[in-house]
């Protein structure tokens, strides 16, 4: 059963990301993420976003903790994503 339920996510994540990919202005993708996230997830995740520009530009994480005033544990994870992490620095380090 564990099986068949990690197959199921799987494939539900690359829905997400089929439909993700899909969108192809500003617009659109605001529709998208209001329709599918709640106001405090877009929140989260624009702030997630923002700190990781701000590390990728250089800031320290106590510069990027007092502009943005993220959880120390968010501003971790970024930090620690921004350094080792796939998607950040390739996605958002583009000129």
């Amino acid at each position: 059963m564990e099986k068949k339920t990690n197959e199921l996510k799987k494939d539900e994540l690359n829905e997400l990301y089929d439909a993700i990919l899909a969108i192809d202005n500003v617009e659109d993708c605001r529709c998208f993420l209001d329709d599918l996230l709640s106001k405090q997830e877009l929140v989260s995740l624009a702030g997630r976003v923002h700190c990781a520009k701000l590390f990728i530009e250089g800031k320290t994480y106590i510069e990027v903790n007092e502009e943005t005033k993220v959880s120390s544990a968010t501003l971790a994870r970024v930090s620690k994503c921004v350094k080792n992490g796939k998607g950040y620095n390739r996605i958002l380090g583009k000129k």
